[in-house]
């Protein structure tokens, strides 16, 4: 039997673990720290739940702590990448458990949350930075943040950040690294492409693979029943109804295939006496932490989520999984049904099968080696379902924008040709190929494309960039931030008509007289006063011209230049307005 403190830890990192319970290190931690204590580049492959985060977090932060530094401004000697902000905050919650002892700071940056916030919290710099691909260019980019302090790098969940399309940010985030530094590549699976993104962020790795790939948890029970689409919603709550009257699930979570199909169960589960709320890539940052958190205390008792919370989240006591609609990619099933049977405890999953999405479940069988035993639809079941209230009735405009919706989220899904045709040199479709013939969906539904913009910019009604000082890495170094200068201080670059140009410099044998831009047009007619009826807009006296006569009659003719008052040429020998 091994223990954490055999491990050679630092003593405060133990007793941080034993305040946590936790005593005894899981197979990849057993692995992977000795290592890491060396300085080695690791290369992980492990599922969410088998302790991926302590295996990198504890020898890190044991290497810091030996090695104590004064903090930079706006850097940090730690960054941790994750592809979602749920995952990104579950790790740096982690870490400062992990570091409670140590005079180590840990901060997460990631969008929907206001960008200026989180780049004045990085003035002073930090030991660990956990940060999602967009937020952390966003970041780099107003000069809030610089990496040429990173001694550690970690990128967790590789295989999802390609999913999501990551490839291009994390290409660009590698060239902004020091050459010289501790980088680790955790990912459930390791395709080619991924071994290839590999290849530029680790040199020389030690290898860890704990679980075979696509490999389901064994303490889950898995079960699938066939029915209808439009009886699935009947029949999931149904099932919830009596499973948490009878106590036989404690918590569940329900994964649906779109973001606005989750809204539309949580209504039918609300309507139906059930609790439940959504998480999704629509909900704000905010709704996203209540629903997460109350899931967590138990006040929350059901789940619906997209993808999104497939992995890396990690809630205990989930008893049962749903699959509301089967995944059509095959490996998100495991990540699914992954969220049960955690920490040596049971698990059932539950996945509705209806008849076109039979070869998603072949696809699912294939790969994870399992046949999912048939369940049959409940007794009396058609009868029970035609007495389940139904939810507020809603207006023609609401069902006609869901319709829009679903059409947007099915051309996202099952694009084809469209959602592959950019996997070039953006590396987005650069997956397994099951997933590459389904479309090329990006998360919860939508496109690549857009999921990077969303998550680029955050939540743009919520977080804008910062107004106020513009923040430079090497002035911070220096002392401080550079303050921009205030609207008065900065040269002006246009004057508003009407004001006089003071801007022109004066030619040579005199100064010229400044007049206002709109001096004839005030001469002509006083403000207030209307124009003669029949007279024409560019009718009326101008300097040089004779009262009542168009301006359009005087025009010199093609070829021959117009002249001033004076006689003299205007500059450069052209036709242009006087003044």
């Amino acid at each position: 039997m091994t223990y954490f403190s055999d491990l050679g830890l630092a003593e405060p990192l133990v007793r941080a673990l034993e305040t946590k319970g936790y005593t005894d290190p899981t197979p990849i931690q057993l692995q992977a720290i000795p290592a890491l204590l060396q300085g080695r580049d690791l290369l992980g492959i492990a599922q969410t739940g088998t302790g991926k985060t302590a295996a990198f977090a504890l020898p890190s932060l044991h290497r810091l702590a030996a090695d104590p530094k004064a903090r930079m401004n706006a850097s940090c000697r730690m960054l941790v990448m994750s592809p979602t902000r749920e995952l990104a905050a579950q790790i740096a919650e982690n870490m400062r458990g992990y570091a409670k002892y140590l005079n180590l700071s840990v901060q997460c940056v990631f969008g929907g949350l206001p960008v200026n916030k989180q780049a004045r919290a990085l003035v002073g710099g930090c030991d660990v930075l956990v940060a999602t691909p967009g937020r952390l260019l966003d970041l780099i980019d107003q000069r809030a943040l610089t990496l040429r302090n990173v001694e550690i790098f970690v990128l967790d969940e590789a295989d999802q950040m390609m999913d999501l399309g990551f490839i291009v940010p994390l290409k660009r985030v590698a060239n902004m690294l020091p050459k010289e530094r501790q980088s680790l590549f955790f990912s459930a699976t390791m395709p080619k492409a991924i071994a290839d993104l590999g290849k530029q962020f680790i040199s020389n790795p030690v290898r860890v693979e704990v679980t075979p790939q696509a490999t389901t948890a064994e303490r889950v029970e898995q079960y699938v029943c066939f029915v209808n689409q439009s009886e699935k919603q009947s029949l999931l709550s149904l099932s919830l109804k009596k499973g948490l009257e009878s106590g036989e699930i404690t918590s569940a979570l329900v994964f649906t295939r779109t973001k606005h199909g989750a809204d539309r169960v949580v209504r039918h589960l609300n309507a139906a006496g059930v609790q439940a709320a959504a998480i999704h890539g629509n909900k704000s940052q905010a709704q996203r932490t209540a629903a997460l958190g109350a899931f967590r205390k138990g006040t929350m008792p059901v789940l619906i989520a997209t993808d999104i919370a497939a992995r890396g989240i990690d809630v205990t006591g989930v008893s049962h999984v749903f699959n509301y609609e089967l995944p059509n990619v095959a490996e998100q099933y495991v990540h699914r049904i992954g969220r049960t049977a955690r920490a040596g405890a049971d698990g059932v999953a539950l996945s509705f099968c209806a008849p076109d999405e039979k070869p998603y479940l072949r696809d699912i069988e294939r790969l994870t080696d399992v046949k999912l035993a048939t369940v049959p639809l409940p007794e009396n079941f058609t009868q029970e379902a035609a007495r389940l209230p139904a939810p507020a009735r809603r207006t023609q405009a609401e069902m006609d924008q869901d319709a829009r919706r679903d059409e947007r989220d099915a051309r996202g899904l099952g694009g084809g040709a469209r959602g592959g045709q950019r996997s070039g040199g953006s590396g987005r479709g650069q997956r397994s190929n099951n997933n590459r013939a389904n479309g090329g969906q990006g998360r919860d539904g939508q496109s690549r494309d857009q999921y990077i913009r969303n998550e680029r910019i955050g939540d743009s009604r919520q977080a804008s960039a910062p107004r106020g000082p513009m923040f430079n890495p090497l002035a911070n170094e220096a002392g401080g931030a550079v303050e921009r200068p205030v609207r008065d201080e900065r040269p002006a670059r246009s004057q508003p008509r009407g004001d006089v140009r003071r801007d022109r410099q004066p030619r040579e044998g005199g100064d010229r007289a400044e007049r206002p831009v709109n001096a004839h047009r005030d001469a002509v007619r006083p403000s207030g006063q209307k124009r003669p009826e029949g007279q024409r807009r560019n009718d009326g006296p101008s300097q040089g011209h004779g009262q009542g006569q168009p301006r359009r009659s005087d025009a010199p003719a093609q070829g021959q230049q117009r002249r001033k008052p004076d006689g003299k040429k205007p500059n450069g020998g052209g036709q242009r307005r006087w003044g």
